[in-house]
């Protein structure tokens, strides 16, 4: 039990806290998995959370492998799901991320950790809030604030130009979400995608970061964040800082 205890220990990757546990702000969790599309990321994302818990005062905690879903989560004010989908979650830690949000914990959601099989945990496509669809081609294209009072704007222009995936989503479960950021899908080709695939675009109505009361918690969600040298942007940075910032204490 001691050797799988400490094996638990090392896969889960616990980073320097930047003071004292007493002078920290708060504690999240991050787990980042790496997967057939998302692993390139991983040590720049890591680098770019560990400075953040150094000039922001927080303990990180940084998983490759979920298993600290099964244990008790309520340490931290937030989990972070960088790039890394509950599809992958067994039973237990499902059970344990559920009970973590009805006793009122927090999540981040992020990127490729929107996409989930359809149906396969309907809880988690509620707590996204939005289910992905398609995306075509990776393309430069304009983001404006849809809340310019949200902390994960405070950072941004109005008018910000930059590249990504842009998702596409519905909402099989009618779940209210309240726009954070939105693509202007004038300013790139909706339907530019491979041979044998159909992107439509979603028109005026795009949104690409939004937040909700899910469970007894708050959930931030952004679908920015595909490329690993994107966590080396600091606008994008202070994007991604600010929603979990937001998270973690609600203002």
């Amino acid at each position: 039990m001691k050797k799988t205890l400490a094996a638990a220990a090392i896969a889960l990757g616990t980073a320097a806290t930047p003071t004292l546990a007493a002078d920290t702000q708060f504690a999240i969790l991050v787990l980042a998995m790496p997967t057939k599309y998302h692993y390139e990321y991983i040590p720049v994302a890591r680098e770019s959370f560990e400075k953040l818990a150094k000039l922001h005062a927080f303990e990180l905690t940084w998983a490759a492998q979920p298993w600290a879903f099964e244990g008790d989560l309520s340490k931290y004010a937030a989990v972070v799901l960088l790039n890394s989908s509950g599809e992958e979650f067994n039973e237990a830690q499902r059970a344990g991320f559920e009970r973590y949000m009805k006793a009122g914990g927090n999540a981040v959601v992020v990127h490729r950790a929107i996409i989930s099989k359809p149906g396969l945990w309907p809880w988690y496509e509620k707590l996204v809030g939005r289910s992905f669809v398609i995306h075509p081609m990776l393309q430069t294209a304009v983001v404006t604030k849809a809340d310019a009072s949200h902390p994960a704007t405070f950072g941004l222009p109005d008018k910000w130009v930059w590249s990504d995936e842009w998702y596409e989503f519905s909402n099989p479960h009618g779940v209210k979400v309240n726009p954070v950021l939105n693509v202007d899908e004038r300013t790139y080709d909706p339907t530019k995608i491979w041979p044998g695939q159909v992107a439509k675009g979603m028109g005026a109505d795009h949104p690409v970061s939004w937040w909700h009361q899910f469970e007894k918690g708050r959930v931030f969600v952004t679908a920015l964040g595909h490329n690993g040298v994107m966590y080396r942007d600091e606008r994008y940075l202070d994007h991604l800082w600010g929603g979990i910032w937001w998270a973690a204490i609600g203002r």
